[in-house]
């Protein structure tokens, strides 16, 4: 049986940052914790978000989220958390923000060290409605971790895990496209390449969900159509609006599931944290796709044909091409080799991908050859 949940309210719009102070009433928060990054904080983001709230009160900030957030970072905004009082969380920024703020949510409310909690570690029924209250506010279009239910975190061991739970979806998703205007171009790119790879990787993977699938294509559709213009002209509002909704569509889809593709990068992610994770999907994308076409849903149900239709592309074989041409014009590196990694690295990278929560999710099981001969074409 298909369980189908979409997803929590969102306010949509040019100017939806406005709507914060009355979701702050409405969810009881008197003292929220804003976590975010220093670089939000450089950027101006958090004055205007302080601006907005008005006379009401923030609790703190934490803005020393790192950019692959980490079991560390959790713990020190959860100590802010605490101490301070505080009786929500706003999340501030882009996917790492958002992530960090869920590991807080979590942290600051359970006992026990955050892997305890993780999906792989069977941790999920182990996270409760105590989770603290979250509103989301995306600055970045590309993980749409402000209406998902997961969050991925560098854990003390150095993994790169999942945490999976309906109780830390965020209570609101605040999207103002607003808040992306004059993002530089490569992060435009990366993150817009991860929207890109949620809503593709999403639409192979094996689950039955009708209604994830038909998200996932137009968000395809809107991607692919606007990421090259909100790339050259970062103050785009056409670009801009539809990247966002690519961005939360992605991430409305992968409920239903992810695969390959996410499964390495949150791998060598874990391995090399300096690595952009929407980066990785873009280059991991056209090797995945090959892999995946001669899965029996992928065939049967003409999946990457629908994919090229949404792309405007010709055939389906074109697919795997035009991303390598998209990440090229984009200005994304070339392949793995070009961020610095080695083949010395693989066997953990697969250990790691073959352990990941999105590994039996794809429309075709990988095995340990199968991931090397993905690395190794996406070298």
């Amino acid at each position: 049986m298909a369980q189908i949940f979409y997803i929590t309210q969102v306010q949509f719009d040019f100017g939806a940052l406005a709507t914060l102070p009355a979701e702050c009433e409405r969810f009881g928060m008197q003292r929220p914790l804003v976590v975010t990054d220093a670089g939000i904080r450089a950027a101006g983001l958090l004055d205007r978000l302080q601006a907005t709230m008005g006379p009401a009160r923030l609790g703190a900030v934490f803005d020393q989220t790192p950019s692959n957030p980490t079991e560390a970072a959790v713990r020190a905004a959860a100590q802010v958390y605490v101490s301070q009082g505080c009786d929500g969380i706003i999340a501030l920024g882009g996917g790492s923000a958002i992530d960090c703020a869920k590991g807080v949510a979590i942290a600051a409310t359970h006992p026990g060290p955050l892997t305890t909690y993780a999906t792989i570690e069977g941790g999920s029924v182990r996270i409760t409605e105590r989770v603290a209250p979250i509103i989301a506010i995306p600055t970045t279009a590309g993980t749409g971790s402000e209406v998902a239910r997961g969050a991925i975190l560098i854990v003390d061991d150095g993994r790169k895990l999942g945490f999976h739970s309906w109780h830390i979806v965020p209570k609101v998703a605040i999207c103002d496209p607003e808040l992306t205007l004059g993002l530089p171009p490569l992060l435009t790119a990366a993150t817009g390449m991860d929207a890109v790879a949620h809503c593709m990787e999403t639409f192979m993977a094996a689950p039955f969900n009708p209604p994830a699938d038909g998200i996932a294509l137009d968000g395809l559709a809107r991607a692919w159509t606007h990421i090259e213009r909100a790339t050259r002209d970062g103050h785009d509002r056409e670009a801009r609006l539809n990247m966002m909704s690519a961005s939360m569509q992605g991430a409305m889809a992968f409920q239903k599931g992810l695969g390959c593709v996410h499964s390495l990068s949150h791998s060598l992610g874990g391995i090399n944290p300096r690595l952009h994770h929407g980066t990785l999907n873009a280059l991991f994308l056209p090797a995945v796709v090959a892999f995946n076409a001669s899965a029996p849903t992928v065939q049967q149900e003409r999946r990457l044909e629908r994919m090229a239709q949404a792309m405007e592309l010709t055939s389906a074989s074109d697919i795997g091409p035009a991303i390598t041409d998209m990440n090229a014009r984009l200005g994304l590196p070339t392949g793995l080799a070009a961020l610095g990694v080695e083949r010395a690295w693989f066997d953990k990278v697969i250990d790691g991908a073959l352990a990941d929560h999105c590994h039996k999710m794809n429309p075709r099981l990988a095995s340990a050859d199968d991931y090397a001969a993905m690395l190794e074409e996406s070298m």
